[in-house]
């Protein structure tokens, strides 16, 4: 101990803000180098090495083969993928002396893909699963949390090449299984959960979650069935469409100060002549909402989209984020409403939105928003809010999107059961990327 190049702290480091990020600094495991970059000192560095060797091992038991790919790596291959444009501002690229372009690998997919296809010849040598671990690199943000969200970390990435279908899926359930050994072995609990595949594209994916409340994915599951997803992942259920052929037609009325839906809901229940149709008090799940965000697609430019949902529900821009990958999403903002007359903070309808309408933006919904659904919605006009506005007579979205927040209590799109929500970590990610 006298020799061991070690320094423990009394107190947490001020820019901890998790538990895990405090005890290792405190511990003298890792040290700050730079933002979203540590230093592993001894006690550490055995620790990190002690999990690669566990993940080695499983690895190696169901069959898989260890390579090693730089992280430098050149432009071309990134570039044929469109991955090189669609990580944004997520990428680290640099130039060498030369002035050609590389970039610090956020992921191998390309190279593995190369790899294979360089030294492949034959039906024969397939199936196939190789892996490596090695040091990722993600110009993040905002990292935070220590090790759980940083620039440079260490990630094992595992692919497998296949002659069919059916070989395909038993290469996944293989890596599968071993991550659920290599868990297993650590002690740690796991979720394994619906997810999207974000920029790695493919048909579908999972993640395999450690419960922890200070995570950053947030999840459900089901509390009759064995239902799971990341929230950005989950499918709301799609109600039947309704008949509109009765006489109610919709109606605008006056509205003053009513900019948010609990002012709208209020104002509605004290005037007898706004009356609900079936007698009950209006309540917020009976308004629409329409948000108007920008997206910033990887070529730089600007997208203005409306999204409308439920008014007793918000906008998950985490959700929202997840189905318009590769572009980011942005607020809409004061000097955005200048530019376009046609909507009216506040009092924003489907009336102006829509690719072919006033506003030109795109509109798209919740799934909740069938035709015959029957909404309270803006007028575009200052103090006024249409009545009785219906899905599929009155207007038409020019599409759907699973944007709304999911709520503990949400109807379990698997067996009708209740949702509950709860958060983690992610410790290991599948995807079915498909056929190339």
């Amino acid at each position: 101990m006298s020799n061991l190049f070690l320094r423990t702290l009394r107190d947490d480091p001020a820019d901890a803000e998790v538990p895990s990020h405090k005890l290792l600094v405190r511990a003298g495991y890792i040290r700050r180098a730079a933002p979203g970059g540590f230093s592993w000192l001894p006690l550490g560095w055995i620790v990190l090495r002690n999990v690669e060797q566990i993940v080695r091992e499983e690895m190696n038991a169901a069959g898989f083969q260890e390579v090693h790919i730089p992280a430098l790596l050149p432009r071309e291959p990134y570039e044929k993928t469109g991955r090189w444009t669609d990580y944004g501002d997520n990428l680290f690229r640099l130039q060498d002396r030369h002035g050609a372009d590389f970039l610090l690998a956020p992921t191998h997919e390309e190279l593995f893909t190369l790899l294979v296809k360089d030294l492949v010849s034959s039906y024969k040598d397939l199936p196939l699963s190789i892996y490596q671990i090695q040091t990722k690199f993600r110009d993040e943000a905002r990292p935070r949390a220590g090790l759980l969200r940083g620039r440079e970390f260490v990630m094992k990435d595992s692919y497998s090449f296949d002659m069919d279908d059916d070989a395909f899926m038993e290469s996944y359930r293989a890596h599968r299984d071993a991550y659920i050994a290599t868990f297993d072995r650590l002690g740690l609990p796991i979720v394994i959960v619906s997810a999207m595949s974000g920029a790695m594209g493919g048909s579908a994916s999972e993640e395999f979650l450690a419960p922890a409340d200070v995570g950053e994915d947030t999840y459900v599951r089901c509390t009759n069935c064995d239902y799971a997803a990341n929230v950005e992942a989950v499918r709301v259920p799609v109600p039947d469409a309704m008949p509109f052929d009765d006489d109610r037609p919709a109606r605008v009325v006056d509205t003053p100060d009513t900019p948010t839906i609990q002012t709208l809901v209020d104002h509605l229940n004290a005037h007898p002549e706004y009356a609900h149709p079936d007698g009950r008090a209006w309540i917020a799940a009976d308004t629409m909402k329409n948000v108007i965000v920008k997206l910033r697609h990887p070529d730089g430019s600007l997208e203005p989209l409306a999204v409308g949902v439920p008014g007793d529900r918000e906008v998950d821009v985490k959700r929202l984020g997840a189905q318009v990958e590769p572009a980011e999403v942005e607020p809409f903002d004061e000097a955005d409403f200048a530019k376009n007359d046609a909507l009216v903070k506040g009092y924003i309808g489907p009336g102006v939105l829509g690719s072919s309408n006033a506003s030109g933006i795109r509109f798209l919904v919740d799934p909740r928003l069938v035709d015959g659904t029957r909404w309270v919605t803006g007028a575009d006009r200052p103090g006024h809010h249409v009545i009785d506005l219906t899905a599929g007579r009155d207007f038409t979205p020019d599409g759907v999107i699973e944007a709304a927040e999911v709520r503990g209590g949400d109807v379990c799109p698997n067996c009708g059961g209740d949702l509950e929500l709860a958060r983690g970590i992610e410790m290991g990610h599948n995807f079915q990327l498909g056929r190339n």
